[in-house]
C-alpha cells in the first residue's frame, strides 16, 4: 500500500472492510477480534495508529517492531487465532507519522480468537459464538465459496501418496527445523493443514478437494476431478503445434517440480548478486509464476492451466474467480487468496512466500532478467501472467539451437554465459565447484567450456593451478 491508498481509506472511514486502532504503544487488546472478523467475512484493512474518526496519531517509532512481531506471532499461535493464519504487516510513513497496515484476506475457513467466533458488518466486529444459526451459515458460506473445501466423505488415507508425506515433512523442516509436522502421523498432518473438514449443516465430514490435489494418488485425482491437468508447452519454431510439451496430470507438489524443470530446460539463467548471496533470477521469477498458476486457480472449471514458452514471452493462464478485474498494479493492490488452504500448505513447504510478495518479486527480478521490461498480471475470468523475454535492444532469452545433452538439454552458448557470470563474481572458482553451482553439466563439461572460452579469447588463466580466471 502507498500513501495515496492510505489517504483514500482514511477519508472513507471505518466500514465493512476497514478498521482503525490507535495502538500508539502496544497492540489493542481487541485487534484480533477485527482480524478474526475480517477472515470470516470479506477480508479488510486493519490500520494501526489511527483514531476512530480517521485522524492519524501514529505509532511511536520505538514500539513499531514490537507491535509487528506481536501480530505475526499471535496470528501463527493456535491459542490466539484458530486455525492460525499467516499475516504480514507494512509500516507506512504518513505525514511524518508511522502507520502499521495489516491486510487481512478473506479465509476459506472459519476462525476464532480466544475461543470466540467473530463476524463483521458495517458497524464493527460481532461475537456470534452462541448464535448457532449464524455460525452454521458462516460455515456454509465458506464451503460454497471455496471449492477447495469440497468434502469427499469416502476418501481414505490409502488414497494419498505415502512418499509425498515424507517429502513435505522434509521440505517443511528445511523451512523450520522444529516444524510440528515432523512429529505427526499422516492423518494428523492432513488435519493440521486444514485438509479434513466437517460440514456443520449436513454433518458430512471427510478429506477435501485440496487434500486430493496436494497429496492424492494420480488415479484418485482423476476420479475426483477428471479434467485436472496443467499443460507446459514450448512454442518457438513450430507455432502451429509445439516444439516440446509436458502434459501434467498429477498432484500439485510434483506438478510444481515438473513445471520448474520444464522452465529450466528451455530458458537460460542469469546469476545475480543480492547482498552477499548469489541467486538464480530465472528460478526467482518462475517460482512465483508457477506458484500462482497452481495456487490461485479455480479447479472446478475444466479450463486447463497452461505455461507457454514463446520466443518473446512466457504466458501462464488459468481459470480464475476474479476479485478485482484488470491489470494489477504492484504498488497498489490487495492480494486475495483464491485457495487459502492450498496457499498456506505451499508456504509451509517453502514453495511461496507471503501473500502478495509474488507479484512484487516478479516485477523486481523481471527487469533484471530481461532489462527494460515489466511483467503483466491480468485478472479476469482467465488470469494471465506475461513474462517478457525480449529486451528493448531486441535480444531474446529463448533459443532452439540445441546441442548434445550433458545432464539437461541446454544450449552451448547459455552454459558459456553462465560460466562467464560465475567467473566475474568469483574468478578463483574451480571446475568442480562451477559444476556444482550449475547443476547441469559435469566437471569434464566445465573443462570443455573453459577451453572453448579461452580459445575464443573471452577468458585467460592467470597464475597456473592455484591461480584464477580473468574475464576479457
Amino acid at each position: 500500500m502507498n500513501s495515496e491508498k492510505l489517504k483514500d481509506l482514511l477519508q472513507k472511514g471505518e466500514g465493512l472492510e476497514v478498521e482503525f486502532k490507535t495502538s500508539q504503544f502496544e497492540l489493542n487488546k481487541d485487534a484480533f477480534e477485527s482480524i478474526c472478523a475480517f477472515l470470516n467475512r470479506k477480508g479488510g484493512y486493519l490500520l494501526l495508529g489511527v483514531k476512530n474518526d480517521g485522524a492519524v496519531e501514529g505509532v511511536i517509532e520505538s514500539c513499531v517492531q514490537d507491535i509487528v512481531n506481536n501480530i505475526i506471532t499471535n496470528a501463527n499461535n493456535p491459542q490466539k487465532l484458530s486455525p492460525p493464519f499467516y499475516l504480514s504487516a507494512q509500516v507506512i510513513d504518513y505525514e511524518g507519522k508511522k502507520v502499521i497496515q495489516v491486510y487481512v484476506p478473506q479465509s476459506s475457513q472459519v476462525h476464532s480468537t480466544n475461543g470466540k467466533i467473530f463476524d463483521r458488518n458495517e458497524d464493527g466486529d460481532f461475537d456470534i459464538t452462541r448464535q448457532t444459526e449464524q455460525v452454521t451459515q458462516l460455515y456454509l458460506r465458506k464451503q460454497t465459496t471455496y471449492s477447495e473445501n469440497r468434502i469427499y466423505p469416502y476418501l481414505k488415507l490409502s488414497d494419498f501418496k505415502p512418499e509425498l508425506f515424507s517429502r513435505v515433512r522434509t521440505l517443511a523442516k528445511n523451512e523450520r527445523a522444529d516444524h510440528p509436522w515432523q512429529d505427526m502421523t499422516d492423518e494428523e498432518l492432513l488435519r493440521s493443514a486444514g485438509l479434513f473438514k466437517h460440514n456443520h449443516q449436513t454433518g458430512k465430514e471427510g478429506y477435501t478437494l485440496a487434500a486430493v490435489l496436494l497429496l492424492g494418488k494420480d488415479d484418485v485425482i482423476q476420479s475426483v476431478l477428471s479434467h485436472h491437468k496443467t499443460d507446459a508447452i514450448l512454442r518457438v519454431e513450430n507455432l502451429d503445434r509445439y516444439d516440446d510439451r509436458d502434459d501434467i496430470r498429477t498432484n500439485l507438489i510434483e506438478s510444481y517440480d515438473r513445471l520448474m524443470a520444464f522452465v529450466r530446460k528451455h530458458l537460460p539463467d542469469k546469476f545475480y548478486q543480492e547482498g552477499e548471496q548469489r541467486i538464480s533470477l530465472r528460478d526467482r521469477i518462475f517460482r512465483e509464476v508457477i506458484g500462482n498458476l497452481l495456487i490461485h486457480r479455480e479447479y472446478t472449471n475444466a479450463f486447463p492451466a497452461k505455461l507457454i514458452i514463446e520466443k518473446d514471452q512466457v504466458l501462464a493462464e488459468n481459470w480464475n474467480r476474479p476479485h478485482d478485474g484488470g491489470v494489477i498494479d504492484p504498488t497498489n493492490f490487495s492480494p486475495y487468496p483464491k485457495n487459502p488452504v492450498i496457499a498456506k500448505f505451499f508456504k509451509e513447504i517453502g514453495r511461496v512466500d507471503e501473500l502478495g510478495s509474488g507479484v512484487r518479486n516478479t516485477f523486481k527480478y523481471c527487469s533484471i532478467y530481461t532489462p527494460g521490461t515489466k511483467p503483466e498480471f491480468i485478472e479476469e475470468d482467465v488470469f494471465k501472467t506475461i513474462i517478457p523475454l525480449k529486451s528493448k535492444n531486441g535480444t531474446t532469452q529463448v533459443t532452439t539451437q540445441m546441442t548434445t545433452q550433458i545432464g539437461t538439454q541446454v544450449t552451448t552458448h547459455i552454459i558459456s554465459e553462465k560460466i562467464l557470470e560465475i567467473l566475474k563474481l568469483n574468478p578463483a572458482m574451480g571446475r568442480k565447484k562451477i559444476a556444482d553451482v550449475l547443476g547441469e553439466i559435469t566437471e569434464d563439461g566445465v573443462k570443455y567450456h573453459l577451453e572453448k572460452l579461452k580459445e575464443e579469447g573471452k577468458i585467460k588463466r592467470i597464475g597456473g593451478t592455484r591461480g584464477k580466471w580473468k574475464v576479457l
